[in-house]
């Protein structure tokens, strides 16, 4: 009688399925409002140096008389000659004139943070990833020491907190501060209400639930948020928008129960026995007394056994045996890879031909058909195939869409430039969503809360390199996007020599780990092989997550 069979008798997709993946729904719109205020408190729109010959005249106007200025933005006129800007010879600019996006204050514009001050966003921008890397660390060390359930609301509250702090702050150090405390909850709070979800759902339902849900509530909080920007017209009443519902999680614990895996790895058993209990309640099933007994009684041996042989579970016991070590280390990888991609193609926004907000709000439908690609896909080309596919297209899209970005107007081009702005953020997408379900299978689940984790801060650290990523465009305008494509590239070869979880037992111990898929090819795709059919469910399930 092991986790899954009982899982089984007291519902594995019943009503108590149903409000905790709405309960991810929510996290998911959480999550999405928290990681992108990054990117919409800090929108720099075009700007000049103020000059009293400028008031009150238009844009276009403006862009004329600086067209044949060096450096509009940070030049300083000494007046207007016959519709011509003189530049002043050692003035340096006090003010600026903001082509604001309707009216909508930025910190930027509303600090003045351009120019010889425009790296201050970009080092609050830092300290955001230098917390999120603590974070990471530090919840997913509890999420294993303390359970995934208090070690995710103490991230989501310390993220929520950060944002609201941050609507307060006039200087850069206490900015830095702010977007500190904030970045701790970065991903964090959303993979480990992943985690809890991934260990109850039914794993013929995990694919379907986890990313139907994933793909309609995280597009929503994308979509929805820069409008929701404009609507209050002001970065710090945004953050307040950001950071208040985050409040709606201490309800959490009223309706769902901490991970009965997690607490058997602890070998706390009365403890899940009660949490399953309370699924079963929930789900309206009736499990008899002698079955939760011999669910306790089997995994009572099998620690026994473990304990003869001196065995303890860690992270680091991941790098003592050379297949799952090759596993980790791959998987760190490709975390990097995939994490520095998504963050680089969906802060890219600005220089197209259309308002950032509106081509972030429209470019973030994507979410839509990415989820729907890993619903129709991932149960029949694999994890593997849907991952390395996913990185192929990815990285074809993303060098195609720079080489546009160069030899293209982009204010003739602005909505074939938006359609492959929207192609590359759906090919990142479902690169990442895939990658978080198919590392949580290959991970062990005595380690899976530490080591998914662990593989995020490699992932978020290599973040902090998107903004230089970016960057080279200043040398020649499709490098950013060649250099991403490349390294999409490489990770699609690295999925290569992972193994295949569709329709396999997933581990739960580093030994397990070490065994799984042991004489699988680095070829294998189920579907271009027959699927084995003699594995029977006496000792086996199908984890068709």
């Amino acid at each position: 009688m092991d986790f899954d069979r009982i899982l089984d008798k007291c519902g594995n997709f019943g009503r108590f399925q149903f409000v905790i993946l709405i309960l991810y729904g929510y996290t998911n719109i959480l999550s999405s409002l928290h990681y992108f205020s990054q990117t919409l408190i800090t929108f720099t729109p075009e700007h000049w140096c103020s000059h009293d010959d400028l008031q009150g005249l238009s844009a276009e106007s403006i862009r004329d008389i600086y067209a044949n200025v060096t450096h509009p933005s940070c030049t300083q006129l000494g007046g207007v000659v016959n519709g011509t800007g003189i530049a002043a010879e050692t003035e340096a600019c006090q003010d600026w004139i903001f082509e604001r996006e309707s009216g909508y204050e930025s910190l930027t514009t509303e600090l003045k943070w351009v120019c010889d001050k425009s790296h201050q966003p970009a080092v609050g921008q830092s300290f955001f990833f230098l917390g999120s890397v603590v974070g990471t660390i530090t919840f997913g060390y509890l999420s294993d020491r303390i359970g995934r359930l208090p070690a995710m609301l103490m991230a989501t509250v310390a993220g929520a907190s950060g944002d609201f702090l941050t609507s307060f702050v006039h200087t850069l150090p206490w900015f830095a501060f702010c977007r500190f405390v904030s970045g701790l909850s970065t991903d964090t709070m959303y993979y480990l209400m992943y985690i809890l979800v991934f260990e109850y759902l039914s794993p013929k339902r995990r694919t379907f639930g986890l990313n139907i849900i994933l793909a309609f509530f995280y597009c929503f909080g994308l979509v929805t948020s820069p409008w929701a920007a404009i609507w209050v017209g002001n970065w710090r009443k945004y953050l307040w928008i950001a950071s208040l519902p985050a409040l709606g999680v201490l309800a959490y614990p009223l309706f769902i129960c901490e991970s009965a895996q997690w607490l058997l790895t602890k070998q706390r058993y009365d403890d899940a026995v009660k949490s399953l209990k309370w699924v079963a309640k929930f789900n309206g099933r009736k499990v008899e007394d002698s079955e939760y007994d011999e669910f306790v009684k089997h995994y009572r041996q099998k620690l026994n056994q473990e304990q003869k042989q001196n065995k303890e579970d860690t992270f680091m016991g991941m790098f003592r045996t050379p297949r799952l070590r090759r596993f980790t280390l791959t998987l760190l990888i490709k975390s990097v890879i995939i994490t520095l991609s998504y963050d680089v193609i969906n802060r890219n926004m600005e220089g197209l031909g259309m308002p950032p907000f509106k081509l972030f709000s429209i470019t973030a439908l994507h979410y839509l058909p990415a989820g729907a690609t890993i619903l129709l896909l991932q149960n029949k080309i694999g994890r593997k195939g849907m991952a390395c596919g996913a990185l192929l297209v990815g990285g074809i899209i993303t060098t195609v869409t720079g080489f546009l970005i160069a030899f293209l107007d982009p204010k003739e081009n602005a909505v074939l430039l938006a359609v492959m702005i929207g192609l590359g953020r759906y090919g990142a997408t479902v690169s990442y969503d895939a990658e978080i379900q198919y590392a949580a299978e290959i991970i062990p689940t005595s380690v899976r809360g530490r080591a998914v984790s662990n593989i995020h801060v490699l992932g978020l650290a290599s973040s902090s390199l998107a903004f230089y990523v970016i960057y080279l465009a200043q040398f020649y305008k499709p490098l950013p996007s060649i250099f991403i494509s490349c390294l999409m590239f490489i990770g699609a070869a690295l999925c290569l020599t992972l193994p295949e979880t569709l329709h396999k037992k997933l581990p739960e111990n580093l030994e397990d780990g070490e065994r799984f898929a042991m004489n699988e090819s680095c070829w294998y795709f189920p579907c271009f092989h027959k699927r084995r059919e003699s594995l029977t469910s006496t000792d086996v399930y199908k984890s068709e997550s």
